[in-house]
């Protein structure tokens, strides 16, 4: 049975469990059934410390939290810096607890000195070999989304050749990425402004280039809400090529509600428009402790209540 479909149907048939489940966690019966009488109807994923208050600081426990509070999938950007070994007991306790993977970050995928939009063949091969690390990784944790930054400016060369160079360095990882299924995702960013990829009108252009179910849009609400605005639109002109979605409210990069932005809306849109993927908690809690992470989940639950 679709989880999301049974927290639905059994919202108030589970009283015992929210008590075995708030003994396990060692928290009272009334922050137990706050918490964990949600469900959502999209696919919000959290990351790892986003609810260690209340779950621990063993991954597994957190994202045994994650699934008990309804939420229906999670990310982890250092997955491909952790262990085999922990790479599959995070698979594993996906699968048990009926969670999808989101986004890792493929390491050395531009980022620093290796920028796509050089041109150099030294800094492809780095890429590309990378995209092979990656596909072991997202066998073991069973992934198809992986976070791409095609790096900063060459600012000595032309915008024109800069793009050409990026594109030709995709279309090297999409051939790796492509028989295996897994979809690596360019994300526009706001962090400084020497990065190259920054709209997602200019993602949507270098996807159409490169031609390949591969290369897709992550299309993350805080960074393009300070670099562009203008969200519902702009989600509606690249809609053909977006993957995935994060979010995090601005200013402050933290949760649904702190901010500018109307969630409740851009959530709405994007579920009424069929997406049936992931959108991705990458920000913090604007509050400590247990406090901040019931927080977080009211401000979900707020944000997720629309018609």
């Amino acid at each position: 049975m679709n989880r999301k479909k049974f927290l639905q149907n059994s919202l108030f048939a589970g009283a015992s469990v929210l008590t075995t489940t708030a003994m396990e966690y060692g928290i009272d019966i009334l922050t137990s059934s706050k918490i964990m009488s949600n469900s959502f109807k999209l696919n919000y994923a959290p990351h790892l410390g986003m609810f260690r208050h209340h779950a621990g600081n063993d991954p597994i426990d957190q994202i045994k939290f994650m699934a008990d509070a309804g939420f229906t999938a999670f990310e982890d950007n250092r997955m491909m810096g952790r262990s085999s070994a922990m790479q599959e007991k995070i698979g594993n306790a996906l699968v048990k607890h009926d969670m999808q993977m989101g986004v890792f970050v493929i390491d050395k995928g531009g980022n620093g000195a290796n920028s796509f939009t050089a041109g150099k063949e030294e800094y492809t091969n780095i890429f590309v070999n990378a995209c092979k690390e990656a596909v072991e990784v997202a066998k073991r944790v069973n992934a198809t989304w992986l976070t791409v930054v095609p790096g900063n400016f060459t600012r000595h060369l032309p915008m024109g050749i800069q793009t050409s160079n990026v594109v030709e360095t995709l279309r090297r990882g999409a051939e790796v990425l492509e028989p295996h299924g897994l979809v690596m995702v360019l994300e526009p960013l706001s962090d400084t402004p020497d990065l190259f990829l920054r709209t997602s009108t200019q993602a949507y252009e270098i996807c159409r280039a490169v031609d390949s179910p591969a290369c897709k849009i992550l299309y993350d609400i805080y960074h393009l809400q300070k670099n562009e605005g203008n969200l519902i639109n702009n989600i509606d002109y690249c809609w053909d090529e977006i993957a995935y979605f994060q979010q995090g409210d601005n200013p402050g990069r933290n949760e649904p509600g702190t901010g500018e932005i109307n969630f409740r809306n851009v959530f709405e849109h994007i579920y009424n428009k069929g997406f049936e993927g992931i959108l991705g908690m990458e920000h913090g809690n604007s509050i400590g402790g247990k406090e901040g992470e019931q927080a977080v989940i009211d401000a979900y639950k707020k944000a997720d209540n629309f018609a």
